[in-house]
């Protein structure tokens, strides 16, 4: 389906990426700097992670009562998931009316400039108790970058991703992350590859900016069925998170650990882990057309949008888990954005004797024949198909007990659209 908000903003603005400060403050500058009127920011980087950290951490606030503003990127399937207020997703009507401010103000900027600038505006003219911020990409000139003074900074897990604006070096993309760190301003590191954390320390000794690293300064693991989280002199016995798959456990202690920073009790920490959702981060499928269709196989169908190397990682290890606790045949269906590492996704799945179907989707997609001939490199069984439907069929008559649709937020965002009973809220 085609999201009228996205469809405008394509009209009216550049849909390049220029990753660049000087257009953000000038147009934020001309709507009287909104960033400087949110209430209290938790500023997110990180290369995978950020949206189901956000998530916990949102959930967290709310159990405690709190009024939390959240913007995130990209949306699934309306643009107005991208900025939820004191609770809610933004009103068309109240998003219409900010858009038409921004497309008023002088100057020129890309769609995700207009888009924070449009977040921000609505957040500084609706009261709540908290900000909660996602970088969209990098961090140092990210146009959410403009905020200058957070209450706190949470960097996830840096890993290579958009190579052709960050790099291919880890301790690079690491140093643009850690762009967001500000003075004086406390910041929560998930766990880290030994190369970034160094950059990231490095940064927050020049900036001034105190640290909580997890895996040194605090920490978080899974046992007997639910979640510790040790920070300080703090030992923490929670819930299992609600959200599936081991990585989950390292967001949710990030998350509990910059909830404790916030002030939040373990009661509402607690909560937040119970009653979190976030979709298409395995999202068990259990309404719409393809779930019905898996239903009658008697098969599980899940859904997840992670498209990098460390993403193909944790759907790896989710399915190991699952694996082991309830074998069943398993099939991948996966369809990727050509500029994305296939190769360094199917490494990481090239253990899990999973079959593999390849589609298209719409965009810029890879060629589904392209991604199927990449994870055969890789030892793994995999064939292209024309769309979801041939290949979850395809599926079936394998006789998959457990298919996944993956490998990109946006196919994620086309099976969630069909049904209106699956629309993010």
């Amino acid at each position: 389906m085609s999201d009228p908000i996205s469809v405008r903003l394509r009209a009216r603005h550049p849909q390049r990426i220029d990753l660049s400060l000087e257009r953000m403050r000038a147009l934020c500058a001309a709507l009287g700097d909104p960033q400087e009127r949110l209430p209290p920011v938790v500023h997110v980087a990180g290369t995978n992670g950020k949206g189901s950290t956000i998530a916990f951490l949102r959930a967290m606030a709310e159990a405690a009562g709190l009024r939390a503003h959240v913007y995130t990127s990209p949306h699934l399937v309306r643009f107005n998931e991208r900025i939820r207020l004191a609770g809610a997703l933004i009103s068309d009507e109240a998003l219409n009316a900010v858009l038409d401010r921004i497309e008023a103000a002088p100057g020129e900027a890309t769609v995700f400039e207009s888009t924070t600038a449009a977040a921000f505006l609505a957040m500084a003219e609706t009261p709540a108790d908290l900000a909660i911020v996602e970088v969209g990409l990098g961090g140092r000139l990210d146009a959410t970058n403009v905020i200058a003074r957070p209450l706190l900074s949470v960097i996830t897990p840096v890993d290579l991703d958009h190579a052709e604006f960050l790099g291919t070096d880890l301790a690079t993309i690491a140093g643009e992350k850690a762009g967001v760190l500000k003075a004086g301003a406390p910041a929560v590191i998930a766990r880290q590859d030994e190369r970034a954390l160094n950059v990231i320390e490095a940064r927050a000794n020049l900036a001034g900016c105190p640290l909580t690293v997890l895996g040194r300064d605090a920490d978080a693991w899974s046992e007997r069925g639910g979640l510790v989280v040790q920070a300080g002199e703090r030992l923490l016995d929670l819930p299992a998170p609600a959200l599936a798959g081991p990585h989950q456990i390292d967001n949710a202690g990030v998350a509990a650990v910059a909830a404790l920073e916030l002030g939040l009790s373990e009661a509402a920490i607690a909560e937040g882990l119970r009653s979190v959702r976030w979709p298409a981060r395995m999202q068990r499928l259990t309404v719409g057309r393809h779930a019905e269709t898996a239903k009658a196989a008697d098969a599980e169908l899940w859904l997840d949008g992670g498209h990098n190397p460390h993403a193909g990682r944790a759907l790896a290890q989710t399915l190991a888990e699952r694996q082991a606790r309830a074998p069943r045949p398993t099939a991948l269906i996966i369809g990727m954005l050509a500029n994305k590492d296939a190769g360094g996704f199917f490494d990481a799945l090239a253990g899990s004797g999973a079959h593999v179907f390849t589609v298209p989707f719409e965009g810029a997609a890879a060629d589904p024949a392209a991604l199927a001939a990449v994870a055969q490199g890789r030892g793994l069984g995999a064939q292209p198909t024309a769309s979801v439907d041939e290949a979850l069929a395809l599926a079936i008559r394998f006789g998959a007990g457990r298919i996944v649709i993956c490998g990109s937020l946006y196919l994620a965002g086309e099976v969630l659209g069909e049904d209106e009973r699956t629309w993010p809220t």
